[in-house]
């Protein structure tokens, strides 16, 4: 039942009264803490605050077609400031500890703030294990420093593939530019090789941690228990074409000379190994890179970092006598009937070429064979500028493959419109045109494009777009991803090609091949050298071969710059590159026929 004194008039007045109190209690303390105490409140207020840590992806690991590893990760340690908390006043202190130049510790906050000043920026990478000692010591002296551990690549196994891997290293202000709100000041990107080409799928997401920290620099804890967090994403991996063994060889066989070997898979376009020399150890970007060794490498006379395999754009000497040859059967503008008499040297325009040897008669098969160059500037004028400059893009030459690599030169297909911009109009005449057809002037090739020529007529006109990249997987789900990539069929017929082909057999297995230096025990392999004449020294020496010769497995072009003749400096190298590949492969067979008898009983 209802008590009528509980809601009396002086119950009601004391009840008020004790609500008006505690009122006037909290209003006191709170004008205590606003004002009266303010300094000592507000910095209460301050000494716990939300810090982002940044946490970096493990950056995709790349594999060779065996699945070998070639490139992975290990933790190294890094020093990050927040531009916001970080006090000038600490930067000697810190730039000694670090060993690093006051100005650029400077330089690194003030393009950190203008990003954002609560984000932090990353000052140095890789340091070692005292100094982080050291800065942990003093990090309450240090306010806005903080240390943070980051993967870091590591290069292992037998090959360095140096200019395929490319290397990693740090933003700069240019790419920050460029590249999107993605990257901030510090962060590490892909520069050359397939680290820049792939770099959004070998980089990964970053993930975002949210932290409570005290005003000593102390982590309190997750903060909101973490539900704001955004987890890291890891890059894919990369499964290559490069045979990780063959790749090795061709880096060795190049010691001590500058050039360039590419290897392909005539099937699909697939690189076995691409090797350039001289080339670099890509550890050095893995970490800190001291200017002293960024400067040497960059100032080295033999330009170690020039991926000569797809950038060295020189003229490629009688490997290019088979685009003339090509143009001319196809056109029927001769027949393997039609023969030259070569006796040293062409008389021409009031000039005398000449050649290396006096050769006599020879027809299409036996001038491959001997490299005779008074056949083809014979040659070289009957099927015309235009007809060779048709041809020649037909297998691609000036233009660029297509490779997965940002680092490719398209060289220089000369034709009739170049002439007349370089030399002038009316100002040459077909006397130019001679050099043309031994693979000399103007024309330039890569040893890439050489490379992929060949393996064109190795397979009957099938030319693949050479890749380096077989397929893409998810780290996480496991998923595969198959890259995809061009091919298409040059407009020359199986009898064209195959008595190319016998020409580039006989070049090996003939009894006056130059390119006898590339056989093989238990193969027959066919090829071409070249010897690009060379106005600053030494010629450069070519040669381009395929095999087995009924059914290749193998294309390549080896290029060794100021040496001399292809066949003695080139066509070794070849030789040795598809004895390993194919041994390693079980495909040498040491009951193979020997057709040289039947060839040369032919001609």
């Amino acid at each position: 039942m209802f008590d009528a004194d509980f809601g009396s008039r002086a119950r009601s007045i004391m009840m008020r009264g004790v609500i008006i109190l505690a009122l006037f209690a909290i209003m006191a303390k709170l004008g205590d803490m606003q004002l009266v105490n303010e300094v000592v409140y507000g910095k209460k207020s301050e000494d716990i605050t939300t810090r982002v840590f940044v946490q970096q992806p493990l950056r995709g690991e790349i594999f060779d077609r065996n699945g070998k590893v070639m490139v992975e990760n290990d933790p190294a340690y890094e020093v990050s400031v927040i531009p916001y908390e970080f006090k000038a006043e600490q930067i000697p202190a810190l730039a000694s500890l670090l060993q690093m130049d006051s100005v650029d510790i400077v330089r690194r906050i003030q393009i950190g703030e203008t990003i954002s000043p609560f984000f932090p920026v990353r000052l140095k990478r890789d340091i070692p294990v005292a100094t982080l000692y050291s800065i942990e010591e003093h990090l309450k002296d240090f306010k806005g420093v903080y240390f943070d551990i980051e993967p870091k690549r590591v290069y292992v196994g037998e090959a360095r593939a140096a200019h395929i891997l490319g290397f990693t290293k740090e933003i700069s202000e240019n790419q920050l530019a460029t590249l999107g709100d993605y990257y901030k000041p510090g962060d590490i990107v892909g520069y050359t090789g397939l680290e820049a080409s792939y770099e959004t799928i070998l980089r990964g997401q970053k993930g975002y941690k949210y932290l409570a920290v005290n005003a000593r620099g102390q982590v309190m804890g997750p903060y909101d228990d973490g539900k704001i967090d955004v987890p890291a994403q890891d890059g894919s991996d990369l499964y290559l074409s490069i045979d990780e063994g063959l790749q090795a060889k061709a880096e060795s066989l190049l010691v001590g000379k500058r050039g360039a070997v590419v290897a392909l898979d005539p099937n699909d376009g697939e690189v076995l190994a691409m090797a350039s020399a001289p080339d670099f150890d890509p550890a050095i970007f893995s970490g800190y890179t001291s200017k002293a060794e960024w400067d040497k490498l960059v100032n080295n006379p033999d330009h170690p970092l020039f991926n000569r395999a797809t950038m060295a754009a020189l003229p490629p000497g009688s490997t290019f006598k088979m685009v003339l040859a090509t143009a001319a059967l196809e056109d029927s503008i001769i027949n393997t009937d039609w023969t030259v008499h070569c006796t040293g040297s062409f008389y021409y325009g009031g000039r005398i070429f000449g050649d290396d040897a006096v050769h006599g008669t020879v027809n299409v098969d036996k001038a491959i064979e001997m490299s005779c160059d008074v056949f083809f500037y014979n040659l070289m004028l009957k099927v015309g500028f235009d007809t060779w400059t048709k041809f020649g893009r037909m297998f691609g030459f000036g233009s660029k493959t297509g490779i997965d690599l940002r680092e490719e030169s398209p060289g220089i297909m000369p034709s009739k419109e170049y002439y007349d911009r370089i030399f002038g109009k009316n100002r040459w005449t077909s006397g130019y045109l001679l050099s043309l057809g031994i693979g000399q002037g103007e024309v330039s090739v890569t040893p890439l494009q050489l490379a992929a020529y060949t393996m064109a007529i190795s397979n009957y006109g099938k030319y693949f777009q050479p890749h380096l990249v077989r397929y893409i997987r998810d780290r996480k789900t496991g998923k595969i991803y198959y890259t995809q990539y061009s091919e298409r069929t040059i407009p020359i017929s199986t009898s064209v090609f195959d008595q190319i082909r016998e020409g580039m057999y006989l070049v090996v297995n003939g009894p006056n091949g130059t390119g006898r230096a590339a056989q093989v025990p238990g193969v027959v392999v066919a090829g071409k050298t070249g010897t690009a004449q060379n106005p600053h020294g030494k010629s450069h020496a070519w040669f381009v071969a395929f095999a087995p010769f009924d059914h290749p497995k193998i294309a390549l072009a080896v290029l060794v710059e100021n040496v001399g003749w292809g066949g003695s400096h080139a066509a070794p190298i070849a030789g040795d590159l598809i004895q390993y590949y194919l041994d390693k492969n079980g495909m040498l067979n040491p009951k193979v026929p020997n057709r040289i008898v039947a060839t040369v009983a032919q001609h």
